[in-house]
């Protein structure tokens, strides 16, 4: 475990204890044996020990469980309210079938407080501790349990343990935080099932919810689809009439994972592999500005990083008329239109990729149709909305609120929420009676020629208006807004000069962040207190003046958490500024390419990384309104935010497609040197499976820290070592495991599939994504190329040679490839600049 994983661990209840130095061990014990201060109870494998220790910095002794092969890991205390003073504890066991824990008077300090059924003549208990974490109490006679732990957690959720409640019974199990990292005794905070509604986690403090995971849609907790990004756990929810219940199951045997709850309140989760010697975060289950429970009020929706995340839903409107003024809806909204309880007055729209509203005391029925659950609710005057119970299964089941809407948000996944709304503001048609539809159609005609007639005269009346107070603001450029109309009729804020100035101190060189072709980055503040990043375009970059336009009309259209976030733009005289969100942890390549900053990405953040481009790229290809080719993939295109989750950034060279067009030919090729895919460079023609071998180098390179540029080719050396069969050597030295040879292998295969040398034979980023996160068999890569058919050129693709160079192979000449302009003729074909980045 690296020292920076250590400091990790030690700041997340995993906690610094105190041992007896001399331990031990003991597999059972029986009541004719004693447990004291120095000795353990080891689980079947020696997986896990049960003893006395002394947590942090305290004096106190307690008893718990802990994993062997990491000691600081506490993840059961017995006595956790009731601290032994001194090291003369003694555990045992009665005869009457519950454990006991004494200090040195005698006196009882802790009890399981368990009795057996059995006569005690044919009673003989005995504890155990399973290999899964579980501390069993038992009748060896009958083999039947008496007591467990895992009925009785404390901050850790181990698998097999399950958090939840027996509807008949009352019986509840549920996490409770540590007061502190000195004190075990039960916090402020606890993490239990909600049972007023549909399954879900909810994490209070005291009486207050101050976060939740999301409704169970089938699959996973629609507020936390990160569950899904690794195929490496089972998830369980358990419900029905008797009771429900969350648990999670390791896929594989070899590897350990649990789940904290944090004396701040946070629910992290970490994951080892065998050999068992580290401990990774996996992932934080809340995080984002929109965590906060109820961060909007009611009917309004959550939109994490914006500059503000709340806004109302579709139908609403603000609760007053200051707070529609500033953009603020964390008061709450209200209908716009009342709704009129009938089939012909009302309608449902749908909001997609969002955490379900909190559900208790919702609606639910997990046996009627979605088509059903439409029908209750329309027909219900005090519904408000519906979503369907089970994603997995077509959508079945239906839960549906009859109150306001709390704490809805955006997150990334598959959950749909239909909100009722008067029909009017759907903006569709309808259907209308018989009777009445010849009557409607004629009067409705006319009514439409004099409103088109009206909006027309309205609309230019508007554009005048619009041209004027451009050309009050921005001098010289109302020509260049006059070209570009397309920029007026996007939604994005424009900043005033002033404030920008006031936000980076003048453009001070204490807030430069960067420096490229199209200009500098500055860091500032805006009066609010939130953080950007400003891009000022170079004056002499004719370049960066079109990469300006393009940028502005894409990233205004584009809203995904693997995509950084444009804020907005500001162009006063011949200034033309991009504010985005800023990345508190700058760019990728300023991690995996320095030698000392690299060893802070462990191989779970490499993959989270990785995993977070393929869901971006597949956003642009797929899944956004534009269909978008980025044209420029690299490390230093991957912006990181303060939970270091990648953001792709830069995208003044993108290009838009249309699905059915399979290559675009370009005269000008614009890109940078060891991302470009051969086709690109020779002839000029981008697809989406440009994108994708980009995607590729960058992979390796985030897999092994090393730079696909300079004297050696990475693609060449990755694939020396695949066909040696010795990829493990591709890791990046400062990675310290070898458990991680097989998935290493997997994103290794992926990786070369994605730089074949022909396009077609590479995937698309959807089978990547398929491919990354599953088991599904792969075909063998081809020999990428590596740059063996163009002579002189040993070790380097021909354009990443260093000096000017003239190289003639057949009928292909190469001529002074610097990052300026020049000329590149294949056969008929002329490429008439390529621009170096």
């Amino acid at each position: 475990m690296n020292k920076e994983m250590n400091s990790t661990i030690s700041t997340t209840t995993l906690l610094l204890l105190s041992f007896s130095p001399l331990a031990i061990p003991i597999d059972t014990l029986s009541s004719a044996q004693n447990l004291t201060d120095g000795e353990t109870l080891l689980s079947p494998k020696s997986v896990l020990e049960l003893g006395f220790f002394s947590p942090g910095s305290s004096r106190n002794r307690f008893v718990g469980v802990w994993f062997k092969f990491a000691p600081d890991t506490v993840i059961w205390v017995a006595n956790r309210d009731c601290p032994l003073n001194n090291t003369s504890g003694t555990l045992t066991l009665n005869k009457r079938g519950s454990i006991m824990l004494y200090d040195s008077t005698g006196r009882t300090v802790w009890s399981s407080s368990s009795n057996s059924s059995s006569d005690a003549n044919d009673f003989s208990p005995i504890l155990q501790l399973d290999d899964s974490g579980n501390l069993i109490l038992k009748d060896q006679m009958s083999n039947s349990i008496i007591w467990q732990s895992f009925y009785h957690p404390t901050n850790t959720l181990l698998a097999g343990m399950k958090v939840g409640k027996n509807l008949r019974t009352g019986f509840e199990t549920y996490l409770s935080s540590w007061k502190n990292r000195d004190d075990p005794s039960e916090g402020n905070y606890r993490f239990e099932m909600d049972t007023g509604g549909a399954p879900e986690i909810i994490i209070w403090d005291r009486s207050q919810i101050i976060g939740r995971t999301g409704i169970w849609n089938g699959k996973y907790f629609s507020g936390a689809p990160q569950m899904l990004g690794y195929n490496i756990l089972n998830y369980i929810c358990d419900w029905d009439k008797d009771k429900v219940s969350y648990e999670f199951e390791p896929k594989s045997n070899s590897t350990l994972s649990i789940l904290v709850l944090h004396e701040s309140g946070k629910i992290q989760r970490f994951i080892s592999y065998q050999p068992h010697e580290t401990w990774s975060e996996f992932w934080l289950v809340l995080k984002g500005s929109c965590s906060q429970y109820a961060k909007c009020g009611p009917f309004s929706i959550c939109q994490s990083d914006d500059v503000q995340p709340c806004s109302c839903l579709r139908g609403f409107e603000p609760l007053t008329t200051m707070e529609g003024y500033l953009r603020n809806t964390s008061g709450g909204c209200k209908r716009r239109l009342q709704l009129g309880c009938s089939v012909n007055s009302d309608g449902f729209y749908p909001i997609e990729g969002v955490e379900l509203p909190y559900s208790h005391n919702a609606t639910i029925d997990a046996s009627i149709s979605v088509t059903e659950c439409e029908s209750r609710c329309l027909m219900n005057c005090s519904c408000t909305a519906y979503a369907p119970l089970d994603i997995m299964r077509q959508g079945s089941g239906c839960i549906m609120w009859q109150t306001v809407l709390t704490d809805t948000k955006y997150v990334e996944g598959r959950q749909v929420l239909y909100v009722k709304v008067s029909k009017s503001e759907l903006g569709t048609n309808y259907r209308i009676p018989r009777a009445a539809t010849i009557g409607i159609i004629s009067s409705s005609i006319i009514l439409v020629l004099l409103i088109s007639s009206i909006v027309c005269l309205l609309w230019r009346k508007k554009m005048r208006d619009s041209k004027q107070a451009i050309s009050s603001t921005t001098g010289k450029n109302l020509k260049y807004f006059e070209q570009n109309e397309s920029l007026q009729g996007t939604d994005l804020p424009v900043f005033d000069m002033d404030i920008i100035l006031q936000a980076t101190d003048n453009f001070s060189n204490t807030n430069k962040l960067g420096e490229g072709g199209f200009g500098i980055v500055y860091k500032g503040q805006l009066p609010h207190g939130q953080e950007i990043a400003v891009k000022r375009l170079s004056r002499e970059s004719v370049q960066g003046l079109n990469e300006f336009m393009n940028e502005v009309l894409l990233l205004a259209k584009l809203q995904h958490r693997n995509l950084v976030r444009l804020l907005g733009c500001c162009i006063e005289d011949n200034e033309r500024l991009l504010i985005y969100e800023f990345m508190a942890n700058k760019s990728l390549d300023f991690y995996i390419f320095d030698a000392t900053r690299r060893a802070s990405l462990n191989w779970i953040m490499r993959l989270e990384i990785i995993i977070g481009i393929v869901r971006g790229l597949l956003y642009l290809h797929q899944d956004s309104r534009l269909n978008i080719i980025h044209r420029d993939l690299k490390a230093a295109n991957v912006l990181l935010d303060e939970q270091m989750n990648p953001k792709i950034s830069d995208f003044g060279t993108a290009r838009l497609f249309k699905r059915e067009q399979g290559v675009i030919n370009t005269e000008t090729v614009i890109g940078t040197r060891g991302y470009m895919p051969p086709e690109y460079i020779l002839e000029g023609a981008i697809s989406v499976k440009s994108d994708v071998y980009s995607f590729g180098v960058l992979l390796l390179e985030i897999i092994s820290g090393k730079k696909n540029q300079g004297n050696q080719n990475l693609l060449a050396y990755a694939w020396k070592l695949w066909e040696e069969g010795n990829i493990i050597k591709l890791l990046d030295e400062v990675i310290e495991c070898s458990a991680f040879a097989t998935e290493l292998m997997r994103y290794v295969h992926v990786g070369l599939l994605c730089v074949q040398e022909c396009p077609d034979d590479r995937p698309s980023m959807s089978s990547v994504f398929t491919m990354l996160s599953s088991d599904t068999l792969l075909q063998d890569p081809k020999n990428p190329w590596v740059g063996t058919k163009i002579k002189g050129f040993p070790s380097e693709w021909s354009y990443q040679h260093d000096s000017s160079t003239a190289v003639s192979v057949d009928q292909l000449t190469i001529t002074n490839q610097h990052d300026t302009s020049t000329e590149v003729s294949v056969d008929q074909l002329t490429i008439t600049r390529i621009e170096g980045r």
